[in-house]
């Protein structure tokens, strides 16, 4: 289930299937990609929508999903409307045949991701996985809901969850595969990622996966 996933750092995800390419978050890109068909954006912050690394991941007629309130940047990136989808929490959405839904990505305890913000995880369903990249979230009742083959959870702390309550977050929903992310760079440490392995219930499979 993650042939052809490539973690490129901190919350940067690559789907490099035969028919589509798809980036989450592009952030700290070191080299020109522009190979995106898809490009899903969580939220505004500088580290998960960045004009600079978009530019090196997009080509000409990407598609961009992002929430709302980043609608007028990504028109000043030069996007057409056409290519711009906007989305909302708690939706199901389908662009260029992917199926995706969209799940609250907030603090509980902190004031860094408002609920009220409206920002976002993700649900993307290909060839029957369902991958859900869970944004800057804490534990949340909508997060503890979802239904998922793998997970791409943050553990850093500070401004999501840590890695025990990352673990804690991966033990409710049971994904088959559980993927560490948004540490190394800005926050967290690769000891925050194997002590969340550790924690994990041994039916839970985690996998690194190698930055390039």
């Amino acid at each position: 289930m993650l042939d052809n996933i490539e973690w490129l750092g901190h919350s940067t995800i690559k789907f490099n299937f035969s028919d589509k390419i798809i980036y989450i978050d592009p952030y700290n890109i070191l080299k020109n990609y522009n190979d995106a068909d898809v490009i899903f954006i969580t939220h505004s912050h500088y580290d998960n929508f960045s004009s600079e690394d978009i530019d090196k991941v997009r080509k000409e007629n990407t598609k961009i999903i992002i929430t709302p309130d980043i609608y007028n940047d990504v028109l000043d990136l030069g996007f057409n409307q056409e290519n711009i989808v906007q989305v909302n929490p708690n939706y199901n959405y389908c662009v260029d045949d992917i199926k995706f839904s969209t799940v609250p990505s907030y603090n509980v305890d902190k004031c860094f991701h408002s609920k009220s913000n409206n920002w976002v995880g993700y649900i993307i369903d290909i060839n029957n996985t369902k991958y859900y990249i869970a944004g800057d979230t804490d534990i949340t009742d909508e997060s503890k809901d979802v239904k998922c083959d793998v997970a791409f959870l943050p553990v850093g702390g500070t401004y999501t969850m840590d890695y025990r309550e990352a673990a804690t977050l991966a033990n409710i929903i049971k994904p088959k595969i559980v993927v560490p992310i948004h540490y190394g760079y800005l926050v967290g440490t690769k000891e925050d990622a194997l002590n969340f392995k550790k924690l994990l219930d041994k039916s839970i499979i985690c996998e690194f996966i190698q930055e390039i």
